[in-house]
């Protein structure tokens, strides 16, 4: 901690100028902040360990409270503690900073906390000013994603966790709810927090936030880890955007669109994750704002979904109920219209503020507030915090700083950016390099060097830092390096200075893409083309240089890179996204073929004439008669650059795919033949998935194999994508579905059969323009790549 009462108030106010230069886009002198941030701590104290806050401990006069009995169910404790507290005490609990009750030996709780890629200086209950100065700082999530593999997804939710509960053990936590994952659908690819998102696809998406929510939690069935939260529902992928801002859009979306698209995420994140949090969104979903929607909040997810937790307004969403989205026409109507639509949690104080005055003039009632807090302290007993020290946890209380930046968490860290690096082109096996043969690397572009263009956003202070310059130097020794441009938004390129290097140098790499200047929360792109005068200087670069250089693209969303994909002069293209600690370090790997890339595309990479069709428009269906493309692969009718699932290998794998265990089985024709069949446009006809019930959805599943080898040269891990087709796209079926997805790694010449266990209530079934799920009663076909199997129901 700091030694004294200026140096804490030099700390805040350094702390508010950095969160300020981000949130206006500064970056650079955010970072410069941020790091003078780190080195305070260590300038002005000895570092010691100090006590995690905690209720119910040996002595304490509460003992025999029922909300102190660890013996009895969280919400009968909650529900004992919350009728012990005065109506003001209970009011002062509806904000993300909950103040204590020393009457009852309730500490105060920092409700804010995130923990998207490691844990982050954003929010308010993680502190890195103590024993613990820095985290592991992992891949930001679109990268990560592009893996296609949910033991690794789980596996860093489960590092995340353990380090913040080293944090908590440590005293440098004020709180152990962690508001991640954001498990939105990337719908549109200029968004500035898609690269916060796994991407495109709901399927991906949904498998995500399951992974990376158990790992958070983890595993006991009584204590948790950590509480997770997943963010932002619904329907929210808009920062500003040609002046219309997140905090007054009404998106207009249909009932088959919510259903199919943008609520699955979130669904599995409850139902499958067990999610212990949901976040309302900003948006207003057709004339009704997310966090005062009660068929959102209490119908569907605590209804039915069952959510067993709490739902947290995104920070300052209530009070725009009022001041932006003009719902509620004065304060105490808003505060009551957001917790009787079954809020429970305000990030802000306005609930705090206006509260008593709702209770006081009949707005809510007091049993309104008691419904939040009982959902709200329930959280906090299963996270311990009334349990006694959290030191003496037997299943966490042994966790400090020998766990934070451990060995294993940056070996992972490290993992997960190789397994993401996609490779997107290598024209005549360029790559991987020989490092016996690479006497020279010219390694130019504004992001080789800067350890701010590994970290995308809501992160933290790493572990360390490998940036690709860095990278190179561990197989080259003369790396001839220049930035090219002064920052990613290349206003100016040193265009002379890099085609000279690049000529007298044996091989040309470029590390180019975008910044958090050009994409992140309150930011979203105009354009799809790399910013400034990048495309020049590639194109300069690549005319001079001695053979195809290599083009490496750091970003979060997607970029036009179609004049690279097609310059013979540039012989490979790698998307890194924003790759953390170990990025540098991961792309090297790749470049000389130490790790062989696996990584596919979670987006779909379009032209920049995507641009023409407006943000605004929710629709994720075609509409040839206007000529809107529609979006994502599912229903995007028009020119890519790289399609979703795209990547390449340095080795060939071939797929072959078997299915067995078909609908012509007798059982399964009997009891299809008891449904009601509905007719469907064109003459077919459909089964509706609900009255075929759980048990008949359980009777309908079967497997289907993949049989995948490696026939070589390299060693390498692969993954197989499998999707569904229609015989066609009328009724707004989708183009094709990705069924599920299984990562492997192989060894030259190694066969394997992957499983694929295949439900069709789920991934047969389609949503139609009422939001009804249903399967239709005509061909289906499983498709691994080119190969297919007709299945018929």
């Amino acid at each position: 901690m700091l030694t004294s009462l200026p140096h804490v108030r030099l700390y805040i106010v350094l702390l508010k100028l950095a969160k300020g230069a981000f949130s206006s886009h500064n970056v650079g002198i955010g970072m410069a902040l941020l790091i003078l941030l780190l080195t305070i701590p260590t300038l002005l104290r000895t570092a010691v360990a100090g006590n995690p806050p905690f209720s119910c401990g040996p002595g304490a006069t509460t003992k025999g409270y029922a909300f102190c009995d660890s013996r009895l169910p969280p919400e009968r404790r909650a529900a004992d503690l919350v009728a012990r507290l005065t109506l003001t005490e209970k009011v002062s609990q509806l904000g993300d900073e909950a103040a204590g009750v020393p009457r009852l030996g309730v500490p105060p709780y920092k409700w804010w906390s995130e923990g998207l890629h490691g844990l982050s200086f954003w929010g308010h209950g993680m502190h890195f000013d103590g024993v613990v100065s820095r985290i592991t700082s992992f891949p930001q999530v679109l990268l990560t994603a592009a893996s296609f593999d949910d033991d690794l997804w789980y596996r860093i939710g489960q590092a995340i966790g353990t380090e913040a509960r080293a944090l908590y053990n440590l005293g440098q936590a004020e709180g152990l709810t962690i508001w991640s994952p954001n498990v939105n659908i990337y719908r549109d690819p200029r968004w500035g927090r898609g690269q916060e998102t796994p991407g495109e696809d709901p399927t991906t998406v949904s498998k995500y936030a399951v992974a990376f929510v158990k790992g958070l939690q983890g595993t006991s069935a009584t204590t948790l880890q950590t509480s997770a939260c997943c963010k932002h529902a619904s329907a929210y992928d808009l920062e500003d955007w040609n002046g219309v801002v997140r905090y007054n859009f009404n998106a207009k979306v249909t009932p088959q669109d919510m259903e199919d698209t943008f609520n699955p995420p979130f669904k599995s994140c409850v139902v499958e994750g067990k999610a212990t949090c949901v976040m309302c969104a900003y948006t207003t979903i057709n004339g009704i704002p997310a966090c005062a929607n009660s068929d959102l909040i209490t119908k569907t997810f605590k209804g039915e979904w069952g959510l067993n937790g709490y739902v947290s307004s995104d920070c300052d969403a209530v009070a725009l109920i009022r001041d932006a989205q003009r719902y509620s026409p004065t304060p105490e109507d808003t505060v009551a219209a957001a917790l009787k639509a079954g809020l429970d949690l305000n990030c802000g104080n306005y609930t705090q503020v206006h509260g008593m005055a709702a209770l006081q003039r009949g707005k809510m009632t007091e049993q309104d507030v008691d419904k939040a807090l009982k959902n709200l302290f329930a959280v906090r007993m299963r996270l311990g915090h009334f349990d006694g020290n959290p030191r003496n946890n037997a299943l966490y209380g042994s966790l400090g700083a020998k766990d934070v930046c451990s060995r294993a968490h940056k070996d992972l860290a490290l993992e997960a950016a190789q397994n993401g690096i996609v490779l997107l082109k290598n024209d005549a096996s360029i790559l991987p390099l020989d490092r016996l043969a690479v006497a020279s690397v010219a390694v130019i572009g504004p992001n080789a060097d800067d350890p701010a263009a590994l970290n995308g956003n809501y992160f933290g202070p790493p572990c360390e830092t490998t940036t690709p310059r860095q990278g190179l130097q561990r197989y080259v020794k003369d790396i001839r390096f220049h930035a090219g441009c002064s920052s990613a938004a290349c206003d100016f390129a040193a265009t002379d200075q890099a085609v000279r290097i690049a000529g007298s140098s044996d091989y040309v790499i470029l590390f180019m893409g975008l910044s958090q200047k050009q994409e992140q929360e309150g930011l979203d792109r105009t354009s799809l083309r790399l910013p400034g005068k990048q495309q020049s200087l590639i194109t300069a670069i690549a005319s001079a240089s001695k053979r195809p250089l290599i083009l490496v693209i750091l970003s979060g969303g997607p970029v036009d890179v179609t004049f690279a994909k097609s310059n013979p002069k540039i012989g490979a293209i790698l998307w890194a996204g924003y790759p953390g600690q170990a990025g540098g370090l991961a792309i090297a790997n790749v470049l000389f073929g130490n790790h062989n890339p696996s990584g596919r595309l979670p987006v779909t990479w379009y032209p920049e004439e995507f641009t023409r069709v407006p943000m605004t428009d929710m629709r994720m269906r075609a509409d040839p008669a206007t000529g809107y493309p529609g979006r994502s692969y599912r229903f995007y009718q028009g020119k890519t650059v790289y399609k979703f699932g795209y990547g390449l290998s340095y080795s060939h794998f071939s797929r072959r795919l078997v299915v067995s265990g078909t609908s012509k089985q007798t059982p399964i024709t009997n009891l299809l033949s008891g449904l009601t069949v509905k007719p469907t446009a064109k003459g077919g006809a459909s089964y509706d998935v609900e009255e075929l019930g759980v048990d008949g959805c359980e009777q309908l599943k079967f497997p289907a194999m993949v049989e995948v080898q490696n026939h070589g040269p390299l060693d390498g891990k692969h993954s197989v994508l499998m999707f569904l087709r229609w015989p066609n796209v009328t009724g707004g079926r989708p183009v094709s579905q990705l069924v599920g997805f299984r990562s492997q790694h192989l060894k030259a010449g190694e066969k394997a059969s992957l499983r694929f266990d295949v439900s069709p209530c789920e991934h047969f079934s389609r949503v139609g323009e009422d939001g009804t799920k249903v399967i239709d009663t005509e061909s289906h076909f499983l498709m691994v790549d080119k190969d297919e199997s007709e299945i018929s129901l």
